[in-house]
């Protein structure tokens, strides 16, 4: 009988993972990340890992099996917590989703349960696994979930083939709805328990708030671009279809914006707060339309907005990823320098999949769109795919 070690979080999905699991024949052990209690960043005056334990607890003796609970706040706060309040504070936009499950989840959790003489660990995620041979090798795909809506192959694309032999998917064939009447049929506690929206196994915290416990708050100037300004104009020395190096450099560049080419239109508190794309959080009225942060400058402590959610500031027609922060899943399929592929890509979750062709130049791999990008800022994760198998990812520069 094989062993899995599935990472019962105290959510529905997780636990459907286990109870499939089990009725498949596996022998199941639920293992529960405590990731956080870290004092000197408060979350909320709730403990909600307490809550989540309690649920997932309740599941493993529902299901009759092992139950055990892992403290990796340690390595929670190094490797996640303190990456990303560094990122914010360079004016990046860091993905903890995607960090969590490359160094946590499928790194040091996968290392525990190994440690407990498991075959795989399991999870909830809605993506699918599926393994195919090549000259005698076994190659393991990662693919989208069956479900559309949830499908959650982004979150992973920093995964390796190592870690994929090792991970189960048990739900990445089912809709929402069916998971949860397979948890309501099964007698699961979690059948109808809300899905989490705070931080990646952190639970009920919101990002704003927890950034600005740790990044201390620091007036700045908040100057408007009008769209108009001849800088957008001379962006555009090159076009999508020239694609020597010089082009691709050019068209992957953000504009560079300084006080003098704007209009001061008030304050803010922070530009580590603010993301390209943000319109919450800007608090300045009296325009015809809504001011969208189009740019940061985190060494002036400056933020560039523009009016309206289609402001020129806003969009760009291709994006760079250094050679350093390149990952392929498919390790395989890796490009030469020289070569490109077309494919579809994403640079955040549940966004729908855009027509894109790879460029592997000698100091980067550049992504040129069909169609140019809303809201490209530096530190989001682009991955790309060949129909529904994701096939890498990278850090935007």
């Amino acid at each position: 009988m094989k062993r899995v070690v599935v990472g019962l979080s105290g959510g529905v999905d997780s636990s459907v993972a286990a109870y499939l699991l089990q009725k498949e024949g596996y022998e199941v052990i639920g293992l529960f990340m405590k990731n956080w209690h870290d004092t000197s960043v408060t979350i909320s005056n709730e403990c909600p890992w307490i809550e989540d334990s309690s649920d997932a607890m309740s599941v493993a003796e529902a299901l009759n099996i092992p139950f055990q609970i892992i403290d990796l706040s340690k390595e929670y706060k190094e490797r996640i917590v303190d990456y990303m309040f560094a990122e914010y504070q360079k004016g990046r936009t860091p993905n903890p989703d995607i960090l969590c499950n490359r160094e946590i989840k499928f790194d040091i959790f996968l290392n525990a349960a190994m440690q407990l003489n498991t075959d795989y660990i399991a999870t909830g995620h809605y993506c699918r696994k599926e393994i195919i041979n090549l000259n005698g090798k076994e190659i393991f795909q990662l693919k989208a979930g069956l479900d559309k809506n949830k499908d959650q192959s982004y979150f992973l694309c920093q995964l390796n083939q190592e870690q994929l032999s090792k991970a189960l998917f048990p739900i990445g064939n089912l809709e929402k709805s069916e998971v949860r009447k397979i948890a309501s049929e099964a007698g699961l506690s979690t059948a109808e328990k809300k899905d989490s929206q705070g931080l990646c196994f952190i639970g009920k915290v919101k990002l704003p708030e927890f950034l600005q416990q740790q990044l201390k708050p620091k007036k700045g100037d908040i100057i408007e671009i009008d769209q108009e300004h001849p800088l957008f104009k001379a962006n555009k020395k090159f076009n999508k279809v020239n694609t020597s190096l010089e082009a691709l450099q050019s068209l992957s560049l953000n504009y560079v914006y300084t006080p003098e080419v704007g209009e001061k239109v008030g304050e803010h508190n922070g530009s580590h707060y603010f993301t390209i794309g943000q319109r919450k959080g800007i608090n300045v009225g009296g325009k015809v339309e809504p001011l969208y942060v189009i740019d940061t400058d985190t060494e002036t402590n400056t933020i560039y907005v523009g009016q309206g959610t289609n402001h020129k500031g806003l969009f760009r027609p291709a994006l760079k990823v250094p050679n350093t922060d390149v990952h392929w899943v498919r390790d395989d399929l890796r490009l030469k320098i020289g070569e490109t592929l077309h494919v579809k890509s994403r640079i955040r979750y549940r966004q729908p999949l855009e027509r894109s062709t790879l460029h592997q130049k000698e100091d980067a791999m550049y992504i040129i769109f069909e169609h140019d990008q809303r809201g490209i800022a530096p530190g989001q994760f682009v991955a790309w795919y060949l129909d529904d198998e994701l096939l890498g990812s990278g850090i935007i520069s």
